[in-house]
């Protein structure tokens, strides 16, 4: 610009000194003037473009720890106990006590039969038994009197054993008196059809009138107790070789007990059931057809929601991986060359790492290794990298989670008021 300056100052001067050309000289000075002004913004050149911030990624610091290792099998809910109600005894069904799909108890009515054949069965051997005990006294008297007198030689020792005799048979046929009692008394109460366990019971098999009993025990209802219920799942028998020999190789932990492994069930619509069941065996054979291993599980069912014959998948731990990490599945590039993640080093620049996955845990990765404490692994923001270029590291939040409020905020809204 000072050099622009000065050339107009000489082109000035020089339009002075010639006074008697200057209305000829005073266009080509013009011309000149603007070919300056376009020279010296030329010259000033275009102004260099401010470097690029670096890129914000979301990061999170690795923790290490002990990670349960959890498998996901699918598998199919059973009632815990199942009983059929049948009718024990020949009969007219008079009426259905119950509602069907109801939860009734042990030993409440379920059905009752036509027990007037019942009644008077009973009635008969009740009056056998008191003829039976009848003749018992009159035996034993007869058997007593006669004791002193073969004794005595007045009578003949035929005479006693045969009062004795008598005795005997009398006692026997109130034994069979009170048997005979005890089974129309029996038959009495199989006509009154109760629950044998307590749980749901289903639809009725049997209305009011029918013929039940008639040869063999008619099937009148079902009741299954839901609550707890089984869960039979199974899993492949390699999976169960592979974990077993990471055992008792040292690279993994054991869980818990065998017998107390928590277990998770997830419904068909992808929820989970509230209550944590337990593991209760695991079958010995492994099936021949599909190679599989059966496993059961008892899960509390307070509320009644899970139903017998439900496909269910089922979330079990069986062990537990020492020093590994959870990272988010979006963070973790799986390929057939292997796993890897990006880790920003010390001096700002992201570089691949080489990874081992041990498996996955509710929508996370667990890497028993490649990564060490502290170090930041990339979980966004990939679209931003540039080669050789730095990045600006900031704390990873999963989509949902609230955004924390700012320390100033309240700060700010304080000196806001008092103004």
């Amino acid at each position: 610009m000072t050099r622009l300056h000065f050339s107009i100052q000489n082109l000035m001067a020089l339009l002075r000194s010639s006074k008697s050309d200057g209305p000829a000289l005073l266009p080509l000075a013009l011309m000149l003037v603007l070919a300056l002004a376009a020279c010296g913004k030329a010259a000033d050149g275009p102004q260099a473009a401010p470097a690029m911030p670096p890129a914000e990624v979301g990061v999170v610091t690795v923790t290490q720890g002990d990670v349960g290792l959890l498998s996901e099998l699918p598998g199919r809910l059973e009632a815990s106990r199942v009983a059929q109600v049948r009718a024990r005894a020949a009969g007219i069904v008079q009426k259905r006590l119950f509602s069907e799909g109801a939860d009734v108890r042990e030993g409440q009515p379920l059905f009752s039969i036509d027990s007037a054949p019942y009644q008077a069965a009973l009635a008969s051997a009740q009056a056998t038994l008191a003829r039976g005990e009848a003749n018992r006294v009159q035996a034993t008297g007869l058997a007593e009197r006669y004791k002193p007198l073969v004794e005595a030689n007045a009578i003949s020792k035929q005479d006693y054993a045969n009062a004795v005799s008598a005795q005997k048979a009398a006692e026997a046929e109130v034994a069979a008196g009170h048997a005979a009692v005890q089974v129309a008394q029996i038959n009495l109460a199989y006509a009154s059809i109760t629950a044998p366990i307590s749980g749901r019971i289903g639809r009725a098999l049997v209305t009011e009138g029918a013929l039940v009993g008639q040869g063999e025990a008619t099937p009148m209802a079902v009741i299954q107790q839901i609550n707890p219920m089984y869960v039979n799942f199974t899993q492949s028998a390699s999976e169960v070789l592979s974990l077993r020999r990471a055992l008792a190789q040292g690279q993994l932990k054991r869980a818990t007990g065998a017998q107390s492994a928590l277990v998770r069930v997830l419904l068909e619509d992808g929820s989970e059931h509230p209550n944590a069941g337990r593991l209760l065996f695991s079958d010995l054979t492994v099936d021949a057809s599909s190679g599989q291993i059966t496993l059961r599980a008892e899960v509390p069912n307070p509320s009644g929601t899970l139903l017998p014959g439900l496909y269910v998948r089922v979330r079990l731990e069986q062990a537990k991986a020492g020093n590994a990490v959870l990272l988010p599945q979006q963070a973790v590039t799986r390929s057939a060359q292997g796993d890897t993640v990006m880790v920003v080093a010390s001096d700002g620049k992201a570089a691949p790492r080489v990874i081992k996955v041990g498996g996955a845990q509710v929508g996370q990765w667990v890497v028993t290794e490649g990564l060490k404490a502290g170090e930041q692994v990339m979980v966004d923001g990939f679209q931003k990298l540039r080669p050789g270029a730095a990045v600006k590291p900031v704390p990873w939040r999963a989509p949902g989670t609230p955004a924390a409020a700012p320390a100033s905020a309240p700060a700010a809204s304080a000196s806001a008021a008092k103004s």
